[in-house]
């Protein structure tokens, strides 16, 4: 398995959207519509070129402004048309949205605790990981049915869904989501199609990927 087109199977980008004002104050988003900042525009442009030259065939995204205007960016350069859907949004995390790390450690200390334990939690009284999941990553599985045999699906969204969806792929218990580190702003992770299902290319990448050259390819 490689990074480039050729009988390399099918690809997987998964592409967090660009800073946020809300990212920058460390403020939690969740499902709240939050547009990029100017620097989260210009990561994206710069995102969206290097992206381009893997020639993906479809670009599927959130429809939340931030994802939105993250995806329109490449779109711009492939001409593809952008399959908006609600199922890629960031996890709905009730009274924890607008609140800042700082706040949701001291007012919800005990389920953020829980939460990075990796147990089951309705963080603010909003949805369970597994719940993002069940919808985020049949709708990613069906994009993919889609592409041609060594085709590149895009997938514009968010770091908790993406960690999800992530997980989800790759057959990971629930409780080892965490094990997987977060994304950069407008940084991507590649899964790739293998015999055995699906595997981890490149996580929180920035550049593109590389060819794998040694005994473990």
């Amino acid at each position: 398995m490689n990074g480039t087109k050729g009988g390399s199977g099918r690809r997987i980008v998964l592409w967090r959207h660009g800073q946020t004002s809300w990212n920058l104050e460390r403020r939690f988003q969740g499902s709240t519509d939050i547009e990029l900042t100017d620097t989260g525009l210009a990561q994206a442009r710069r995102a969206a070129r290097l992206l381009a030259s893997l020639k993906p065939d479809a670009i599927v995204a959130s429809d939340l402004k931030r994802a939105a205007a993250t995806a329109k960016e490449l779109a711009a350069i492939t001409g593809h048309q952008v399959t908006h859907d609600p199922a890629l949004r960031e996890t709905y995390a009730g009274a924890w949205q607008g609140l800042t790390h700082n706040e949701i450690v001291e007012r919800h200390g005990e389920q953020y605790a829980a939460w990075k334990r990796g147990e089951p939690v309705r963080r603010g009284g909003g949805e369970l990981e597994t719940e993002v999941a069940d919808r985020a990553a049949p709708f990613v599985l069906r994009h993919v049915e889609n592409l041609p045999e060594d085709g590149t699906l895009v997938v514009v969204s968010h770091g908790g869904t993406i960690r999800t969806t992530i997980g989800r792929l790759l057959g990971l218990e629930a409780h080892n989501w965490e094990s997987l580190g977060g994304l950069s702003n407008c940084c991507w992770s590649v899964l790739g199609e293998v015999a055995r299902g699906w595997r981890l290319l490149e996580h929180n990448a920035g550049t593109l990927p590389e060819p794998v050259l040694g005994d473990d390819d």
